[in-house]
């Protein structure tokens, strides 16, 4: 008998939820058969703005901008066409259309049905595509590999802007300025977009202005490994710059390091933090 009641008990819990109800409502069901919290429904998102709205939907089309539209089966419609500064194109059958604010996915029920209601096509199926992006970019300067306009055909990040100019040169700063387009700035730091959250690696939006600074440098000569001018990044000390240029040479002495900071000889202390310009001298050791 008690095996009889576990197996019926076992039977109850395993019982799957009834079918031909919405999934949110077998989950809690199931959930609830199981003895688990019912599944709490996911709360609406939050409301978003139109810019946000346009660049889910797709590429907003714009003056300059260059589009293929064609009638599946119909080659004689096929245009190739830019956006003109009125935000028109000419279009066979139908002429002039407006389309400066649509997307490649508004686009196309639109023109279907002006070929439809004008008797030109009975059910045409109209593909839209941008093969040419001009009217919605953001300006990238400074110490990148490929400095210039970056187009905006979908969302992107800070950090995915920069990878598709080639990076960082390796004389570029540690932080990105991003300007928006209202003259809104902030600075990020560059090791914060590859490995921060999403509030480290804002989305970009048409008309900002991205901007990576040279890096600040010192300098190290004498008996060092690496001689030479380098960037300065975040709180370096003495201690890091000589180990960043490989340690004193095999003549070198560590207690005979020369700093002229504004043109004026300083004491040096290991622990001492590097500022911009400074210049080290390693001196040779005594024997």
């Amino acid at each position: 008998m008690l095996l009889f009641f576990a197996a019926a008990a076992s039977a109850q819990v395993r019982a799957p939820a009834p079918t031909g109800l919405p999934p949110q409502m077998q989950a809690q069901i199931q959930a609830q058969a199981q003895g688990r919290a019912p599944v709490q429904p996911a709360r609406p998102p939050a409301g978003e703005t139109k810019a946000q709205k346009d660049l889910e939907a797709g590429y907003v089309l714009g003056p300059d901008d260059v589009v293929e539209i064609s009638v599946l089966g119909q080659q004689e419609f096929t245009t190739r066409a830019r956006v003109k500064a009125n935000g028109t194109i000419q279009l066979p059958f139908i002429g002039e259309q407006k389309i400066e604010g649509e997307t490649a996915l508004t686009l196309a029920p639109k023109i279907a049905e002006k070929l439809r209601a004008g008797g030109y096509y009975a059910k045409p199926v109209v593909n839209v595509e941008v093969s040419g992006f001009a009217s919605r970019y953001v300006v990238l300067l400074g110490a990148v590999n490929q400095a210039g306009l970056q187009p905006v055909d979908r969302d992107y990040r800070l950090s995915e802007i920069i990878a598709r100019a080639g990076g960082m040169r390796a004389d570029g700063a540690d932080f990105v300025t991003l300007t928006r387009a209202n003259g809104e700035q902030h600075n990020y730091p560059f090791e914060k977009l590859a490995s921060g959250g999403p509030n480290d690696d804002p989305m970009v939006r048409p008309g900002d202005k991205i901007y990576v600074p040279e890096a600040d440098l010192y300098y190290i000569y004498g008996q060092i490994n690496q001689p030479g001018a380098f960037p300065l990044r975040g709180d370096m000390t003495v201690r890091n710059v000589i180990a960043k240029s490989g340690g004193v040479g095999p003549s070198g002495s560590i207690k005979r390091i020369k700093l002229f900071r504004d043109g004026q000889e300083q004491k040096v202390n290991l622990d001492m933090k590097v500022k911009a310009g400074d210049v080290f001298f390693i001196g040779e050791r005594l024997f």
